[in-house]
């Protein structure tokens, strides 16, 4: 992973959208059903909207039935943080970009093997980069 990426709020509602900045910094989950990676099969990699950090390959994404994409694990260890989530009145496991602490969504252990996790992510919080293209890291 690449050294951390901390900004001001004020910096990060100048570089993200309304819902970006919505769902990755205030800790938001868009409405199921509607993201706009659900359903697609393009080879590459997925990576934080807000920073740039490689975050999932494509092969590990499934067709969950939840409404949002799911993934059965990160590119790397190290590429997502997880976090004790009680909002709403239940517990789950969040999950944050390591490297600026966006919320990506939550991880649950329903998932196919081999590792038995769904990593269920907001769309809004990731890009997809096609196979083959650079993958650009945000700076300060």
């Amino acid at each position: 992973m690449a050294d951390r990426l901390l900004l001001s709020d004020d910096e990060w509602k100048k570089r993200l959208s309304p819902e970006e900045y919505r769902v990755l910094r205030q800790h938001g989950t868009e409405s199921p059903g509607v993201g706009c990676f659900l359903g697609t099969k393009d080879p590459g990699t997925y990576v934080c909207a807000a920073c740039g950090n490689p975050l999932f390959k494509s092969g590990e994404k499934f067709e969950s039935g939840t409404g949002w994409p799911s993934f059965t694990s990160p590119l790397t260890p190290d590429a997502v943080s997880e976090h004790h989530d009680r909002s709403y009145g239940m517990v789950r496991t969040e999950v944050r970009c390591a490297r600026c602490d966006g919320h990506l969504g939550h991880v649950f252990p329903d998932g196919p093997p081999p590792t038995g996790l769904r990593y269920c992510i907001n769309s809004v919080s990731m890009k997809h980069v096609p196979e083959g293209a650079p993958i650009s890291l945000v700076t300060a």
